[in-house]
């Protein structure tokens, strides 16, 4: 009995995680995208500024949620001269909300993402960075492994 319990526990966990992390893209647009829209071919040029977008849904999972926290603690920690004067901006969008349509299609985000656009020359280079989900786990490694991403887009 017990360990039908543990099971039936363990199927509506993941049920609830896997609706909080659902793809809202297609309530806006059906075209299938890539996760990556570059539109700068010269991406070896430090940006002039970097901005990084968390979408999420409106009922964020654990890890969704820590996606989020870290980014902005490790740029407000690590970058906090760019981070104030506007070099480095950090957006957090709802991706099921209406009103976030727009920035939802231009970085053409599909579910709880994390992603950075490094503007060079004036024109977006948008990047999803899927690495940083395998570091949630541990603060410190998101942490030297953000840091590290960013230093290489400003060129440092």
């Amino acid at each position: 009995m017990l360990k039908k319990l543990f099971l039936f526990g363990l199927i509506i966990l993941i049920s609830v995680s896997v609706t909080g992390c659902r793809n809202y893209q297609n309530e806006y647009d059906n075209t299938n995208y890539s996760t990556t829209n570059t539109q700068n071919s010269n991406q070896n040029q430090p940006a002039e500024q970097i901005e990084i977008v968390h979408f999420h849904g409106t009922n964020q999972c654990w890890s969704c949620i820590i996606v989020g926290e870290y980014a902005l603690k490790t740029i407000k920690e690590k970058f906090s001269e760019e981070y104030e004067n506007g070099k480095i901006v950090f957006k957090e969008i709802n991706g099921d909300l209406p009103e976030n349509a727009e920035i939802v299609n231009k970085y053409k985000a599909r579910g709880s993402s994390l992603f950075i656009n490094s503007i060079i020359d004036g024109k977006d280079n948008i990047k999803e960075d899927v690495d940083v989900w395998r570091q949630i786990s541990n603060e410190s490694k998101f942490s030297q492994y953000f840091e590290n991403k960013l230093n290489s887009i400003l060129g440092k």
